[in-house]
Parts: structure tokens; C-alpha cells; sequence
């Protein structure tokens, strides 16, 4: 018999999970799930964690240096930072308009609000005592590391970003002295080996997404019933941002895969589809990132030499789906607390969830925390983030397929302006 196809395995891990985790927490077996199943999710989210970071430097060294023309490297970094912020602007405007469109919070009454707050008083706390001391011009600052070994062994994506791009550049330079090519092909080599050890990884992800799944829903079942009331409030705003997510999925990625890389949308979504399904069992763009360069290679067609230097570049600074959600939570938030925000105060949202989103690290849960940045700038009381803290998981999910799908969409744009993806062709019409 055939072996199922990965993403037809991880679909159904993710439905078993899913089912399994509800049946958790409707009969109050939780406690079982933490200690035997989430520990298997966990096992599978840091051997994803194990390989990023040296991935990012490895694959972004190898990259610039290989390009051997510091015009070039110039030109695909100035296409691919314009491209990243633009679908970034644009999807927070999405995000705003549906948002302005549907009101998602408009009929909760000041005593539940207050309620609310009360409740998780401690919770909004934890969150903003977290970024009271972050802004933008911290955010911006922060992009250079001090210690570039700190900045590894921490975990600072776009530290370490900042580092391999200044690496790659001065090996590209020192190439027109003395040859440098061995020491590139010592990093080519050593990231096509974490490539390899994706494709070990992958062969537990069924194993792992039901595990993550499983302990994420068995976790929301066991948070106490809200009222009518509240539940039709966040539910509104659940599907005023999944539909905004959509929405700019469809339409903006759609318009950029079929008449800027010119291949089928429908050959596009099948081969990012195991990328996709990662990121939404994960909520994590770093962890997702082996897989997605896998996927945007062997499925869409896309050249090492774009994927290695677009794809890592992505994972740390376009995040689409938080920008577009933070606005969605900011204007959601201002709603329930009756104040209406200008115009001018939502093109101040656009900047500044566009600014924050670029530093914001490529792990989940870290989104609810940069919003705080949006809300201080608006003007928008900090405590409401109390109001959207027990459904944040679950959108977390969804907006990291987003920005996963966002990542990919513009490296294969990118490959096609610099005659770099070669699958395309023989899909394409």
C-alpha cells in the first residue's frame, strides 16, 4: 500500500489531536495529557528549535556570499525588505477595514468590562510589566548585537540576522582579494546538512502536531464559561481577524504568486501546504522555517541562492499575520472600551504595527506582548489586553500560517525577478 503523502499524515494527526484534546477536556482528563502526550509536542517543537538558528546563520552566509556582487546582494535585499513591508502595510489595512466594517465588541456593556478585568487583572499585568520598557527605537537599536555569540545562543533572530547578512558582505569583498570559496561552500554544506536533518525531524511530525494539538485544546477546555454576552463579543473578533487573514491570503498572495512569480496559485498551495500545517501545530515562523525552505525549494521550484537568503530574512522581520492582527486587537479593543479611534490615529496603527512587527521574534505568543507598543501609541488602555488574552492561542496559530505563507509567497517573487525559480516553468499556464 502507498504511503500517505507528509501533509495527508500531519492532517490527520491534526484532526486526531484536535478531537483528542476536547474529549480531554470535556471529561476533565487533562492532567493526563500534560504529563504523557504535551511532552512529545514538546520534544518535536525543540528538535525544530535545535536547527534554526544555526540554519538562519548557515543558509544567510551562504547566500550573500554566494552571490559574489555586492550590487546584487544590494538589489535582492532592497526587493525583498520592499516587498516584505509592503504586504506588511497592506495586510494591517485589511485588518483594519474589515474591522471598521464589522465592530466585533461594540455591544459588551461597561459591568462585564469591568468584570473582565478584574479577572485577569494579573495576566494584562504579566504582559505589559514585559514590553513597559520596549519601543521602537529600542526595537530598532536591538537589531545589532553587542556579542554576536550572545546573540546565538539566545535565540536573537534578528540579531543574528544582522550578523550572517554583515558576514556574507565582507566575504563577498574580501573575495576580490583572495578566494573565499572554500569557506562558502564549508557553510553551503553545513546548511544543506541541517536541511538533511529536516527530513529526519519530519518523519515524527505526525507524532508531534497531534501531541501540540492534543495539549492546546485540552488547555482552552479548561477555561471557565464566559457569557453569552462576551462569547459573542470574541468570537466576533476571532472571525473578524481569521477573516482577515483570509483575505489577504487569497487575495494579496494570489495576486503576487500569479501575476508577479506567474505560476498556478493551486501548484503554490499544494507545495507549501506541509509548511502550513507545521506552522499552525507550532505557532512558531523560526521553528516552521527548515520545512518551508524545504517546501520552497523541492515544491515550488525556487533556487538555493534566493530561498537561503529571502526565506531566513522573512522568518525575522515579515510578519503579516501579527501586524494585521495587532491592528484588528487594537481597534477591537478601543471598541469595547467606547472610544473611537480617527483616521489619522489607524494610519498611526499601520506604522507603528508595521515598525513593531518587524522586531518581533518568530515564536509564539510573543505578538500580544509588541502590542502593547501599538496601544501606547494610540492613545488605547494598556488593560484591555486583558480582553483577548484567552482566545490569543488559537489566533497565534492562524496568523503564523500567514506569515509562513507570506515568507514564501515573496521569496518565490523574488526567484522569478532574478530568474531563480526553475519548477515554475513547467508549471506555469
Amino acid at each position: 500500500m502507498r504511503k500517505l503523502a507528509l501533509h495527508w499524515q500531519i492532517l490527520i494527526a491534526m484532526a486526531l489531536g484536535v478531537g483528542y484534546g476536547l474529549v480531554a477536556a470535556q471529561t476533565g482528563s487533562t492532567q493526563h495529557v500534560v504529563d504523557w502526550i504535551k511532552p512529545f509536542g514538546t520534544l518535536f517543537l525543540n528538535l525544530l528549535k535545535m536547527i534554526a538558528v544555526p540554519l538562519v546563520l548557515f543558509s544567510l552566509v551562504a547566500g550573500v556570499a554566494s552571490l559574489n556582487d555586492t550590487s546584487k546582494i544590494g538589489r535582492i535585499g532592497g526587493k525583498t525588505i520592499f516587498l516584505y513591508l509592503a504586504t506588511t502595510a497592506v495586510a494591517i489595512t485589511i485588518g483594519l477595514v474589515v474591522v471598521n466594517v464589522f465592530r466585533p465588541g461594540a455591544g459588551i456593556s461597561p459591568e462585564l468590562r469591568e468584570s473582565l478585568r478584574s479577572g485577569f487583572a494579573q495576566m494584562a499585568e504579566d504582559k505589559v510589566r514585559a514590553a513597559e520598557d520596549v519601543s521602537i527605537v529600542q526595537q530598532l537599536i536591538g537589531i545589532v548585537p553587542t556579542n554576536p555569540f550572545a546573540a546565538l545562543a539566545n535565540s536573537e533572530m534578528l540579531q543574528i540576522v544582522f550578523f550572517a547578512l554583515m558576514l556574507g558582505v565582507a566575504l563577498t569583498r574580501l573575495n576580490s582579494k583572495r578566494p573565499v570559496a572554500h569557506v562558502v561552500s564549508v557553510f553551503q554544506l553545513l546548511s544543506d546538512g541541517i536541511i538533511e536533518m529536516v527530513h529526519l525531524i519530519m518523519k515524527i511530525a505526525p507524532i508531534g502536531v497531534f501531541a501540540m494539538l492534543a495539549s492546546v485544546l485540552a488547555d482552552l477546555g479548561e477555561n471557565p464559561e464566559q457569557t453569552g454576552q462576551l462569547l459573542g463579543a470574541l468570537v466576533g473578533y476571532m472571525g473578524t481577524v481569521v477573516l482577515a487573514l483570509l483575505l489577504h491570503g487569497v487575495i494579496v498572495y494570489g495576486l503576487l504568486i500569479r501575476t508577479m512569480a506567474k505560476i498556478p496559485v493551486r501548484h503554490f498551495a499544494k507545495a507549501m501546504l506541509p509548511a502550513q500545517l507545521l506552522a499552525f501545530s507550532s505557532s512558531s515562523s523560526a521553528a516552521t522555517l527548515p520545512v518551508t525552505i524545504d517546501c520552497v525549494e523541492k515544491g515550488v521550484g525556487v533556487d538555493e541562492e534566493a530561498s537561503s537568503f529571502v526565506l531566513p530574512l522573512g522568518a525575522t522581520i515579515n510578519m503579516d499575520g501579527t501586524g494585521l492582527y495587532q491592528g484588528v486587537a487594537a481597534v477591537f479593543i478601543a471598541t469595547v472600551y467606547g472610544m473611537d479611534l480617527t483616521l489619522l490615529q489607524q494610519a498611526e496603527i499601520v506604522l507603528t504595527a508595521s515598525l513593531a512587527s518587524i522586531g518581533t521574534a518568530a515564536v509564539p505568543g510573543v505578538g500580544i506582548v509588541m502590542l502593547t507598543i501599538v496601544l501606547k501609541q494610540v492613545g488605547v488602555p494598556l488593560e484591555g489586553i486583558a480582553l483577548i488574552l484567552g482566545v490569543d492561542r488559537p489566533l497565534d496559530m492562524c496568523r503564523t500560517v500567514l506569515n509562513v505563507t507570506g515568507d514564501a509567497a515573496v521569496c518565490t517573487v523574488i526567484a522569478r525577478s532574478e530568474g531563480l525559480l526553475h519548477e515554475g516553468e513547467r508549471h506555469h499556464g
